[in-house]
């Protein structure tokens, strides 16, 4: 068994979720690696101070060039706005290190289109992250797909919904503004995470159709005083796959938290998995004569089985530990026929319909994506 060892960049949110998944990494039952976070580099003293509970770290600091220069670093996690991805990503490339990048991979597609070139131009392992479709019912939902079960496709849903910005007062952040987020707004936020299952599937649009909300479009800034809201609240792509397919980003959806849900349908079944019912698949079928809909108890298992009992709930922090199981995986040639992490080019083609998108809402007409 190998040893990974890991340095985060980008001490907030996520990169305690990974810690906190390294932590838990004997819950899988037979894992090819094992990673040692060894390192983290933030500017907030404050964010930095909590890692030093984890006595693995023997290095804290506000210097990220401390990490991309330390020859005992095999991984690096990225972990840091969008505005700060391509110089931080393109830094790692010079420096040799593989790492697992936080999406939109670049705040557009100029960026992205820089960073897989240089990539590409490399011998460093990349992926982008996307944690949703590790649940073992979008697991199931996905196999289910990609088995041809559900014959011709009519339709497919897919959708990530928050609701997270339906309080007006809501201080302001900078995923809420273009200069940090990107003028593609909810779309470089929450995009990727439906459109990791549908290019995996194959599933690249000819063409859409975008319509895009900017519903708040002022917060309270640090002093209280209103500040511009100028990024997309809401994203929703209505695309021609060969088959309506249907692209919902939101992050004002009234009655949802974190909910990341998909529907196909096609001639011969169906197949629906909701975040927010997380044990249950439902599959359609057409038995005798007559159109039913059933519901699988799917359980806790999904890619890389653990020692969790199979009857209990799957959640969030399970689907980081998978997704960084199946990145580790594969970067050590061990994934099998599991699903990977998004790969960069496949971070390309969604900014690619991003930027479509954003064209197709400023006209307010269909766009072609066919020649790009």
């Amino acid at each position: 068994m190998s040893v990974a060892r890991i340095g985060i960049v980008g001490g907030g949110l996520m990169g305690r979720e990974l810690a906190a998944a390294i932590g838990r990494w004997a819950a899988l039952s037979n894992h090819p690696v094992t990673p040692r976070l060894e390192a983290v580099c933030d500017t907030n003293r404050d964010a930095l101070g909590w890692f030093e509970r984890i006595d693995s770290v023997r290095l804290l600091t506000d210097d990220r060039t401390a990490l991309l220069e330390d020859p005992d670093l095999d991984v690096l996690y990225l972990a840091v706005p969008h505005h700060l991805h391509e110089e931080l990503y393109l830094a790692t490339i010079e420096a040799g290190k593989d790492f697992l990048g936080e999406k939109p991979f670049g705040i557009d597609l100029a960026a992205g289109r820089r960073i897989v070139a240089a990539l590409e131009d490399s011998s460093v392992f990349a992926r982008c992250s996307s944690e949703m479709p590790y649940f073992p019912g979008a697991q199931l939902a996905y196999d289910t797909i990609r088995s041809g079960a559900l014959g011709e496709l009519i339709e497919v849903e897919h959708a990530f919904l928050h609701s997270s910005d339906l309080d007006r007062d809501k201080p302001i952040n900078w995923k809420r503004q273009t200069e940090f987020c990107g003028e593609a707004g909810v779309m470089n936020d929450l995009g990727m995470h439906v459109l990791h299952l549908p290019l995996r599937l194959g599933w690249r649009p000819h063409s859409l159709h975008a319509t895009l909300q900017d519903i708040v479009q002022q917060r309270p800034g640090p002093d209280g005083e209103p500040v511009r809201c100028d990024t997309w609240d809401n994203a929703t792509i209505h695309a021609d796959a060969g088959f309506p397919l249907t692209l919902a980003t939101k992050r004002i959806a009234p009655g949802e938290t974190n909910t990341w849900r998909i529907r196909a349908l096609g001639m011969d079944g169906g197949v629906e998995f909701s975040t927010a019912n997380p044990k249950v698949v439902n599959r359609f079928a057409v038995r005798d004569g007559r159109q039913l809909w059933e519901r699988l108890e799917t359980g806790s298992q999904s890619a890389f089985a653990t020692v969790t009992g199979p009857i209990f709930e799957f959640g969030f922090s399970d689907a980081i530990l998978q997704m960084w199981a199946a990145y580790l995986a594969e970067r050590e040639g061990a994934l099998g026929d599991r699903l990977g992490c998004v790969t960069p080019q496949e971070a390309l083609t969604a900014h690619e319909i991003y930027h479509a998108a954003l064209e197709s809402g400023a006209s307010r007409s269909a766009v072609t994506l066919s020649d790009r």
